[in-house]
């Protein structure tokens, strides 16, 4: 037997052994061909931004999906566990104007480094698979995507008003815009532009996306949540109001002054209404500054002009703010009037700031006694408030269309419930508001003035980037044929690597003529290239793809491997990305799907979104200066132990409190465990796996029955709840267990074969967790074969069941004492180990049992006087 000298735990010496034996192995980590017959299992952590260095909130990220990759394999599935590379995106600008450092030769190299860090934490991933979106091979099918949608319908181009970061200097989609900031930049407030952009129809997905989310089961609820409130259905009625002029502009036609005109030249002011049953309550109708009609108005009134810009300006500033919601309302009247086509009454029009032209229509019937932003704004201009719902149980005399019998306290204004009937509405008063609501609607279609209408807060998505360091969109302005797209065998429309970055000007690349002037490829004719480049969450929509077949030059991806790998299995990352990558990746895979390249509707089966690792008070990263680099970590502890506490500090899905302290305490457990299973590798290489001897010692029976609890525990955690950290809570408490008996296993009271088991399973337990010492004990036992091949262990109930029970024993409600009975007792056994206790004995002295309640294995209470 060694000296415990020689029993050192040196991570600095075994780690590079395996990382070594390991990259010699290509075939170790790699997937097989769907041939094999094992059932597949497609584990994916997102990938990350080659930033320049990891730090420990991506270790905690990659450990969970490694561990679980590692676990899969050993239970005999064919494991796809990839990874690659975001490369795109604006730091590397940055980079290129601070350093003076090319985007391409920042990024590539950010890239090197970071693989040099993944390898040296022995993460297992199939390198052969690797993808970087930076490079032509991957983003040219980018641009192929990008042309089947234009030929779908699904690309289009129109001047709009875009999010506009500073910093940035480029366009944000409204899903990057975060409490009026730009995502990137959190102190940046983003600005207001009117800009020519691409953007990707996502809305004709709308409902689909919605609806799916109800499949999603394996997704945290709170993803899907915020999805469901980010797409934002609203389900009502389009009304059309017919516009009538003011009464200047008619004594003006009378005297000759002005034009003779006719309310029909003006379409009707069309508006949405989720409430069409309060019809009859709306005294006004309220126009968004920037509709259409409010900027054929204002171009006749320098009044109502000026009015109008000090709107806009508002509205933008609260846009800005990023809560338009609650911005303090402004408005103007335009002097002009509006028809409710249901009673004919002439109402004002109004241009409101609190109303959106990107919502609905632009344009509102104010309701002020049923609506809570109309009230506030009646009130403010003393515009008339009418109550036309009343609580369900509201008298007779209000259902007769008198409001006197309702007290003021029992439905104050405005009241905004939908539980409650119609008054003051005509032939529908006494109506309750969802039977109001279909007749109405009806009533609307058949005199062609409205219809039923759903609406969406989800918008387009905007892709333009007026960036260089992106993927270049592949379409060419020609002055006699307009926009046409780049011929498919033109691609990739390849971005030119010299070039002079600058934050000034629109992109750097239409200051590149070799680069914007080309051939039409319609008519032959000299035309220009489009400057503006991909946003970058393009490239995250469907990489998880290109994984399965990353060499492929004739195709995005190879569709049968598709149907065999997707959907993924089980996708890993933060709650951040809930309506940004993980709604945009939704959407290309229903687009993909319906381009008939896969069959599958959603990317992911499942979804884990992992905590956050906290230092200092605050979210790990680099903008925050609180980063802990897990290059010094693996020199001072090792890898394993890195890892295993990113595993052991937190569950999973909580935030995890960075402590160096906990990293050197796992490495010392990790030293115990070394010990241990040297000091009796002898023992274990002498004794080949045999058959048990069922009539072992009662220490080698408790360390058994320890074991398989231990493997069932790991096993089940593995399956569903993923608490990995009472996993290793779990090895630890075995491990405290076979030191406890160090001298039963010295002195050989612990049969061999037993010590066999107790090892080789601790060392298995112990591989998806700390896979360097895991694979130097499994050699140390005498193992020739890859730990990562070697069959997870399986729990045997019987031996893993309780030879005896605690039992908590209550005296009138209060904890008294635990006793210990045979496991299976029955409620006649508790009973009389219970009164047989000497506490409960002190505890009932000179009184009565009055009751006795057993819950058989589980507790037993007793009532005493």
């Amino acid at each position: 037997m060694a000296e415990d000298t020689e029993l050192r735990y040196d991570p600095a010496k075994i780690e590079p052994k395996w990382l070594e034996r390991w990259a010699a192995d290509a075939r170790l980590y790699a997937a097989e061909p769907a041939a094999n017959g094992k059932p597949k299992y497609y584990v994916l952590e997102m990938l990350p931004y080659p930033s320049g260095q990891l730090h420990m909130g991506h270790v905690r990220n990659y450990a969970i999906g490694d561990a679980l990759a590692r676990h899969m394999w050993m239970r005999g599935y064919n494991v796809l566990h990839p990874m690659g590379w975001d490369a795109f995106g604006l730091p590397a600008e940055n980079a290129a104007l601070k350093n003076n450092t090319p985007p391409r030769q920042w990024t590539l190299g950010n890239i090197a480094a970071m693989k040099r860090q993944m390898l040296r934490l022995g993460l297992g991933y199939d390198w052969a698979t690797e993808i970087t979106t930076c490079l032509p091979d991957y983003y040219r099918w980018n641009q192929w995507f990008f042309l089947r949608m234009l030929e779908r319908g699904l690309v289009y181009r129109k001047q709009s008003k875009v999010n506009w970061c500073p910093e940035c200097a480029t366009v944000l989609a409204n899903e990057q815009v975060i409490d009026g900031c730009c995502w990137r930049h959190e102190d940046t407030r983003v600005e207001q532009r009117d800009l020519e952009q691409w953007f990707l129809r996502i809305t004709a997905y709308a409902q689909e996306l919605l609806d799916g989310l109800e499949k999603l089961e394996g997704w945290p609820e709170k993803v899907r949540t915020m999805q469901r409130n980010w797409i934002g259905r609203s389900q009502g009625a389009e009304i059309d109001f017919r516009f009538e002029r003011s009464i200047k502009d008619i004594l003006e036609e009378e005297s000759g002054v002005a034009k003779p005109a006719t309310s029909q030249e003006r379409p009707a002011i069309r508006v949405f209404t989720t409430r069409i049953d309060t019809i009859f309550g709306a005294t006004s109708v309220q126009l968004a500054p920037e509709h259409p009609l409010v900027t054929e108005l204002a171009a006749h009134d320098s009044g109502l002009r000026a009015q109008v810009a000090y709107l806009i300006e508002e509205q933008k500033k609260a846009r800005e703010s990023g809560d338009v919601a609650a911005i303090e309302k402004h408005g103007v009247p335009t002097g002009h009037f509006a028809v409710n086509p249901f009673n004919n009454e002439l109402m004002p029009i109004w241009v409101a700031n609190y109303v959106l032209m990107d919502y609905g229509t632009g344009a509102i019937m104010s309701v002020p006694g049923h609506d809570e932003r109309d009230f506030e704004f009646a009130k403010k201009y003393a515009l008339p408030i009418r109550r036309v719902i009343a609580p369900a149980h509201a008298g007779a005399g209000a259902l007769n269309g008198s409001s006197s019998s309702l007290e003021p306290e029992e439905a104050p204004l405005p009241f905004t419930s939908e539980d409650g009937v119609l008054v003051n509405s005509g032939e529908y008063s006494g109506m309750t508001c969802p039977q109001a609501q279909k007749l109405l609607q009806e009533a609307a279609a058949r005199g062609a003035f409205g219809e039923a209408k759903v609406t969406y807060r989800l918008k387009d998505w905007g892709v333009s980037r007026q960036r260089y360091w992106g993927t270049p969109i592949p379409m060419i302005h020609c002055e006699r044929d307009g926009l046409v797209p780049v011929p498919d065998d033109q691609l990739p429309v390849v971005l030119p690597e010299n070039i002079e970055i600058t934050q000034q000007g629109g992109s750097p690349l239409a200051r590149l003529p070799e680069f914007v002037n080309v051939k039409c490829p319609k008519c032959g004719e000299p035309a220009r290239r489009e400057t503006d480049t991909m946003d970058t969450f393009v490239d995250s929509s469907w990489y998880f793809y290109r994984y399965i077949d990353a060499q492929n030059a004739q195709a995005p991806f190879d569709s049968a491997k598709a149907r065999h790998w997707f959907p993924i299995d089980q996708y890993i990352g933060g709650v951040e990305h809930a309506i940004l990558h993980l709604i945009y990746s939704r959407f290309w895979t229903k687009v993909m799907r319906d381009l008939d390249i896969i069959a599958n509707d959603e990317p992911a089966r499942r979804l884990f979104t992992q905590g956050m690792v906290i230092k200092d008070g605050a979210k790990m990263s680099k903008s925050k200066g609180n980063v802990v680099s897990p290059d010094d970590m693996v020199a001072r502890y090792g890898a394993d132990a890195t890892r295993m506490y990113a595993l052991f500090a937190a569950p999973p899905d909580r935030d995890l409190d960075w402590q160096e302290d906990g990293v050197a305490g796992v490495s010392r457990f990790l030293g115990r465990v070394y010990r241990l299973v040297t000091k009796y590798s002898c023992v274990v290489r002498s004794s080949p796996p045999a058959s048990r001897d069922r009539e072992a010692s009662q220490t080698a029976a408790a360390l058994l029955r320890k074991l398989h609890q231990t493997i069932a525990r790991i096993s089940l955690d593995f399956e569903g709840r993923w608490h990995f950290n009472t996993c290793v809570a779990a090895i630890m408490e075995l491990v405290n267990e076979l030191q406890a008996a160090d001298a039963q296993l010295a002195s050989g009271e612990i049969p061999a074969p037993v010590v066999a088991e107790l090892l080789r399973t601790l060392v298995l337990l112990l591989a998806p967790f700390a896979p360097y010492l895991a694979a130097e004990l499994w050699e140390e036992l005498g193992e020739q074969s890859a730990i990562l091949r070697a069959p997870w262990p399986q729990s045997d109930p019987g031996l893993a069941k309780e030879e005896e029970i605690e039992i908590p024993v209550q005296i009138n409600g209060k904890l008294a004492t635990v006793v210990r009975v045979p496991a299976g007792a029955d409620s006649k056994a508790i009973e009389a180990a219970a009164l047989a206790d000497r506490k409960v004995q002190l505890r009932a002295a000179g009184k009565t049992v009055a009751k006795v309640i057993v819950v058989p294995g589980r507790a037993i209470s007793l009532v005493v006087k």
